[in-house]
């Protein structure tokens, strides 16, 4: 009778144990989250750059326009990276790490 209860708890045991391997892989593979933050920042950052290349385009390189549209463009990037270290690089969608932006951002090559 003891051997069937000793049987008995090892394989409980390995079901706990197989159970907790299969939490740990999905909690640990599961797609990152992203936070209300970062989500504002990507589509205040989209929204300015949109509109300096829209600035660009319809009144030129060295307009009033294009002008203020780089200052919102700076500032929605130093939002981000006052909130959270890192800015979303519209043109390479992706989350950038290092403060490096350029201010010419659009410029005419």
């Amino acid at each position: 009778m003891d051997n069937e209860r000793h049987l008995g708890l090892l394989e409980y045991g390995k079901l706990l144990a197989t159970l907790a391997a299969l939490a740990g892989f999905l909690l640990f593979t599961g797609a990152p989250r992203v936070s209300a933050g970062e989500s504002e920042c990507e589509h205040r950052t989209e929204r300015a750059d949109h509109r300096l290349h829209e600035a660009i385009e319809h009144h030129g390189w060295d307009s009033r326009q294009a002008e203020s549209a780089r200052h919102e463009l700076r500032e929605a990037r130093e939002y981000c990276w006052s909130h959270s270290h890192k800015w979303w690089d519209s043109d390479g969608h992706r989350w950038r790490e290092d403060h490096d932006w350029d201010d010419d951002h659009g410029h005419p090559r």
